[in-house]
C-alpha cells in the first residue's frame, strides 16, 4: 500500500516543494527532517513502510503518531529519523 496525503491524521503539515522525493528511487539520508512538512512525512512512512515489507493504513498512522508525539527534538536528518524508527517502532509498532 502506499500511504498518501489523504491517510494522514494530522493537519498542520505544509507542502512545500523543496522536500519531494520520489517513493522509490531515493531513500533517506542525511536531508533535514522536517516532521511538519507533509511531502517529507509520506516520504519516510512510505519508505519505512517498504523497509518492513508491508504497510497498512495503521501501520502508517501509527508511523505518523510516533514522528510527531515520541521523536526526540535531537533527530534532524531522515537517515536519523529512519534509524529512529527501527528502534522504537519494534516496541510501540505491534
Amino acid at each position: 500500500m502506499l500511504f498518501l496525503k489523504e491517510h494522514l491524521k494530522g493537519n498542520e503539515y505544509n507542502w512545500k516543494n523543496n522536500a519531494i522525493h520520489s517513493f522509490y528511487a531515493t531513500e533517506p539520508d542525511r536531508r533535514l527532517f522536517d516532521r511538519l512538512n507533509g511531502n517529507q512525512m509520506l516520504f519516510i512512512i512510505n519508505y519505512f513502510g517498504k523497509s518492513l515489507g508491508r504497510l497498512t493504513l495503521r501501520d502508517g498512522q501509527k508511523i505518523e503518531d510516533l514522528i510527531l508525539t515520541q521523536m526526540p527534538e535531537n533527530t534532524k536528518s531522515e537517515l536519523s529519523v529512519f534509524n529512529w524508527l527501527r528502534g522504537v517502532y519494534l516496541y510501540y509498532g505491534n
